[in-house]
């Protein structure tokens, strides 16, 4: 029974993976109801062991994105840096929350990005060629570092990397290209987790592990993910969609979990 579920921790952490190289989030969207209804895990040790996992694979994923040119880094080292203090304060909140409570209105903060991110996409969102230049700008470092901050608490809070708030917050802040978006994320995601397992692991909330089996499945799954990722940046909006679908099915699910078993369905 070990050995099994030892596998599919590997195959969830390759999932894991896989949509942190693409899209530079939904990791932690999917390492927590993975490591819920799959590996078996009780809800805070789920959220404390996936933040850890992600965390590793994010900073895995963000050097091979590094490599490929895909970060903008003033951008990038701003975010991370601003949002620890923000996870570190929502982290601790969380924890005081009800597991299953704190599940759900995670899946609802969920569904409300993924209808921002494809409103964006309609409209067109910031343009396109946004420089390095203009990310460096006063009102766009205000607006970095309001927007790292607010995505930072909310990523302590719920226990994620925060990579599916924290690429449009890049997006919305910078008007930089998604796929520098999705790059520049990761060092952000890693950051984050890295706080809020921290958090988590000095409760005894962290299975070492599952952990363990989490990243090694995900370094494999990012490099592909990452791939894929470089072959669609010319098509900002098709990124933009999977981010999206990926967000929209994931919550769907939670919500139908979680609404049950606190006598909400």
């Amino acid at each position: 029974m070990d050995l099994i579920h030892g596998l599919l921790a590997v195959l969830c952490g390759g999932l894991v993976g896989f949509t942190l190289g693409l899209i530079g989030g939904g990791g932690s969207i999917l390492a927590t109801p993975l490591l819920l209804y799959v590996v078996g895990l009780a809800p805070h040790a789920a959220i404390g062991t996936g933040a850890l996992a992600v965390s590793v694979n994010a900073f895995a994923n963000f050097a091979s994105h590094a490599r490929a040119g895909n970060v903008r880094w003033k951008s990038a080292v701003l975010f991370a840096l601003v949002g620890v203090v923000g996870a570190a304060i929502g982290s601790a909140v969380g924890k005081s929350v009800d597991g299953r409570r704190l599940l759900f209105l995670f899946a609802i903060l969920m569904v409300v990005v993924g209808v921002l991110m494809l409103r964006r996409g309609r409209r067109g969102g910031a343009p396109a060629g946004g420089t390095a230049e203009d990310e460096e700008s006063a009102n766009s470092i205000a607006k970095v570092i309001g927007a790292a901050l607010a995505v930072g608490a909310l990523s302590g809070f719920f226990g994620i990397g925060g990579g599916f708030l924290i690429v449009p917050g890049l997006l919305f802040s910078t008007g930089m290209p998604m796929i520098f978006a999705v790059g520049s994320s990761l060092l952000a995601v890693g950051s984050f987790g890295l706080t809020t397992a921290a958090s988590y692991a000095a409760s005894g909330l962290v299975n070492w592990t599952v952990a363990g089996e989490y990243i090694a499945g995900g370094i494999a799954g990012g490099l592909l993910g990452m791939m894929l990722a470089v072959r669609l940046a010319t098509s900002r909006a098709a990124l933009t969609r999977i981010f999206a679908i990926v967000i929209f099915v994931v919550a769907a699910y939670m919500l139908y979990r979680n609404a049950a078993t606190l006598g909400l369905g």
